[in-house]
């Protein structure tokens, strides 16, 4: 028979003790929580764009490879606005009329205008706010060839 001071100690668990795995001096971030955090934030004249890419599947009902849409994806001169930096369109000599473009609006801008920056499922680019050519109501309405 087990006495009452060795059922006592029989029940009591050991406490497990985690290190801590804090770093000193840096502060914990919050996790990101939308793709849209991911992408770059344009500083200065800055425009990001995200590219135009087509439908897989085309009118007459043939899809495309994945291949020939990131050729397209590429080559495109059509893109929608996901940011404007802080100082685009803030030139009152250059720009009289206010801003050419805004955050969702489709825009056209020059095949090789400005910087390409990858990311998963595609790319975006970064653009200058002299680039944008022109806006457009849709982007399937124009040709696209590369």
């Amino acid at each position: 028979m087990k006495t009452q001071e060795q059922s006592s100690i029989s029940q009591v668990k050991p406490k497990l003790e985690i290190p801590k795995t804090e770093l000193v001096g840096v502060k914990k971030t919050k996790k990101v929580t939308h793709e849209s955090q991911k992408l770059p934030q344009p500083t200065g004249w800055r425009i990001l764009i995200l590219p135009f890419k087509m439908k897989e599947k085309t009118k007459g009902g043939v899809y495309m490879g994945q291949d020939t849409l990131e050729r397209q994806q590429v080559a495109s001169q059509c893109g929608n606005v996901l940011a404007v930096g802080p100082h685009a369109y803030q030139d009152k000599e250059r720009f009289p009329n206010g801003a050419w473009c805004k955050v969702g609006d489709w825009i056209m801008f020059a095949r090789y205008a400005g910087s390409r920056i990858k990311i998963e499922g595609g790319e975006v680019r970064l653009l200058n706010d002299d680039e944008v050519l022109a806006t457009i109501k849709n982007p399937e309405d124009i040709l696209h060839e590369y």
